[in-house]
């Protein structure tokens, strides 16, 4: 049993360093450990035992009622902090959601300007030379399915009628304006380099498989070799 004494209630409920009572519930828990004590260590027909048990019973006739109103309380205080805590939820998501906002526009804003700026270069661009559109059409017929289509629908943004769908495409670079040109040919050169890039991890990948199955062919002939057994004379 833990011991209590009043000396040791009063003192918590003064303490100024951090070894307070943190609620009601825990004075009326030492209280009525005092004299829960007192009847246990006393004999019951003691004066000390039938005195504890008396003061013990009004005691908790007087405590009832502020016990209950202690529990109201904790319930009005624990719907507040929840309501705070909702209310804390309900801002931040309102922060967010603004900022989340203003971040789209921006960078709607800033893919606009890029689109401009994009736009007034191509423009400015020089006339292709017979050279370059000739690469450009080597590089569009080496171009993969989905990227082709890519390039089909580049063309098709500035010539309406152009019909990007059909099986057979009959493309004519000389009859492209000069800014569809050079779309095209931005587009290729990133296009080629991809499809260089994942030509050349997939070269790697077969590599690293062949070096494997020859790795494992060669543990194998080592095992049988050593299980081998050496004939008999």
């Amino acid at each position: 049993m833990k011991p209590m004494v009043f000396g040791t209630i009063k003192n918590q409920m003064e303490a100024k360093d951090g070894n307070w009572y943190k609620n009601v519930r825990e004075i009326y828990a030492d209280v009525r450990l005092v004299f829960t004590n007192a009847m246990k260590y006393n004999d019951d027909q003691s004066d000390v035992h039938v005195m504890a048990k008396s003061l013990l019973e009004n005691f908790e006739e007087k405590w009832l009622p502020l016990l209950a109103e202690v529990a109201e309380e904790e319930a009005r205080q624990k719907n507040e902090e929840a309501q705070t805590l909702a209310n804390m939820r309900n801002s931040r998501k309102a922060a967010y959601s603004k900022i989340a906002r203003e971040t789209y526009n921006e960078l709607d804003e800033l893919n606009s300007q890029l689109e401009e700026l994009r736009a007034m270069v191509i423009k400015k661009c020089r006339k292709m030379t017979t050279e370059e559109k000739r690469k450009l059409g080597v590089g569009l017929s080496t171009l993969s399915s989905e990227d082709l289509n890519k390039a089909l629908e580049i063309i098709a943004e500035d010539n309406p009628g152009f019909q990007a769908t059909d099986e057979v495409v009959d493309l004519d670079l000389d009859a492209q304006s000069e800014s569809t040109l050079w779309k095209l040919k931005f587009f290729v050169k990133r296009a080629l380099e991809n499809q260089g890039k994942n030509s050349a991890r997939k070269a790697d990948d077969n590599l690293k498989r062949k070096r494997e199955i020859i790795c494992e062919a060669l543990v194998k002939s080592a095992a049988k070799k050593r299980n081998k057994k050496l004939p008999v004379s």
